[in-house]
């Protein structure tokens, strides 16, 4: 199963400057519970925003359109056909976590949506969640987080496809 995981304003603004808007205890603790043993499929942005490289306990599988990117401790694919040719032969899920150009093309396969979604804004961002065809899903799960500002676990599962 697919599952897109994100963070989101009020607005859909996900990020600025290469970084994440907000830093939340929940929102980080959750994102390692759900992704824990699955295979992460990022843009090279993302995997180089990480403080630590890539993130143990997962196989992590980075879309980057140069041939000879290398990325310390993650498989590199030139495309995200091959991200998820490679992350279906491991056992457990597929996460895309991001960014936005990642996000944008895998929407439409994506068969669930694990959103934080933040009600705040974000100073100055720069880079958005693209629009979700809510018609494609239903929400399945709300959930409050304990967080500042306060913030909302999301879960929406893609509608049977007929």
């Amino acid at each position: 199963m697919k599952h897109i995981i994100v963070a989101i304003d009020r607005r859909g603004a996900i990020g600025r400057d290469g970084d994440m808007l907000f830093h939340l205890r929940a929102d980080l603790k959750r994102f390692k519970a759900l992704t824990m043993g699955s295979a992460l499929i990022m843009g090279r942005k993302t995997f180089e925003s990480l403080p630590s490289g890539a993130l143990p306990g997962r196989r992590n599988i980075v879309v980057s359109r140069n041939v000879d990117y290398k990325a310390n401790g993650a498989e590199v694919v030139t495309s995200l056909a091959e991200a998820y040719a490679k992350a279906e032969a491991s056992s457990g899920e597929i996460f895309i976590i991001g960014g936005s150009q990642i996000y944008a093309a895998a929407i439409a396969d994506a068969d669930v949506l694990d959103i934080t979604l933040i009600d705040a804004e974000g100073e100055n961002p720069d880079t958005f969640f693209p629009s979700i065809p809510l018609e494609e899903f239903e929400v399945v799960c709300i959930e409050p987080a304990d967080t500042q500002p306060p913030a909302k676990f999301v879960t929406l599962k893609r509608r049977v496809r007929i």
